[in-house]
C-alpha cells in the first residue's frame, strides 16, 4: 500500500514522517481556493482537503492524503498573506484576540472512499506592537501562511494560549491523520 501527499508543503511531509508514513511521492494538487459565497470556515476548510485529495490521480494500492488549514475570526475566512500589506492587516486582526485554525485532513483509501476529519484549534495571540508587527513581517516567514504567521516559527511568541492541537496550526492534524490512515488499511511505522 502506497501513500500519495497531495501536497508540496514541507511542513505536511515533515508531520507526516513523524508519525511513521512516509509518502512514496508528492503530488500538487491544482485546484481552485476561493471560499464560496456564505461558506463557513469548517466548511470550506473541509471542502478543500477533500477537494485536495480528489484533484490528484490514484493508482491501484495507492491511498490520497490532503490536508488545508484555515485561519478563521468568527465566520470570517482570512486569506493566506500574500503580500505585507495583507500580512500587516492580517496580524492587526489577530492581534490580542482569539481565532480559529482549523485543520482538515481527507484521505482517499485504496477503496476508493473519502474520509475527512477536522481539528479547531483556538489560538490567542498577545496584543502585538506596530513593531513587532514589522520586525515580524521582516523576517519574512508568514508570506504565504494562513493568517499571515506560522505557528512553528517566530509567531510562536505571540502565542498566549492554544486550546487544541500544535500539528492542526502548523498544517496537518496528527491525531485524526493517524485516525484516518489506520481506518483506511495504512500501516504505519
Amino acid at each position: 500500500m502506497r501513500l500519495v501527499l497531495a501536497s508540496t508543503s514541507p511542513r505536511r511531509l515533515d508531520l507526516l514522517t513523524r508519525i511513521g508514513a512516509a509518502p512514496a511521492r508528492v503530488a500538487a494538487p491544482d485546484i481552485d481556493e476561493s471560499p464560496r459565497p456564505g461558506e463557513l470556515p469548517r466548511d470550506y476548510a473541509t471542502r478543500l482537503a477533500r477537494e485536495k485529495a480528489q484533484a490528484v490521480p490514484r493508482e491501484d494500492g495507492e491511498l490520497v492524503i490532503a490536508g488545508d488549514t484555515t485561519v478563521a475570526l468568527g465566520r470570517r475566512i482570512l486569506p493566506p498573506a500574500e503580500t505585507e500589506d495583507t500580512q500587516r492587516r492580517l496580524l492587526g486582526l489577530l492581534s490580542g484576540r482569539r481565532h480559529h485554525a482549523l485543520s482538515a485532513v481527507c484521505v482517499i483509501g485504496a477503496d476508493g472512499r473519502a474520509r475527512t476529519r477536522l481539528a479547531d484549534t483556538v489560538v490567542i495571540f498577545k496584543r502585538l506592537t506596530e513593531q513587532e508587527i514589522a520586525r515580524y513581517i521582516a523576517c519574512g516567514e508568514g508570506l504565504g501562511k494562513a493568517g499571515g504567521y506560522a505557528i512553528q516559527g517566530r509567531a510562536e511568541a505571540f502565542v498566549r494560549r492554544i486550546d487544541g492541537t500544535h500539528s492542526g496550526v502548523v498544517g496537518l492534524p496528527l491525531f485524526e491523520t493517524r485516525a484516518l490512515l489506520e481506518s483506511a488499511g495504512y500501516p504505519l511505522g
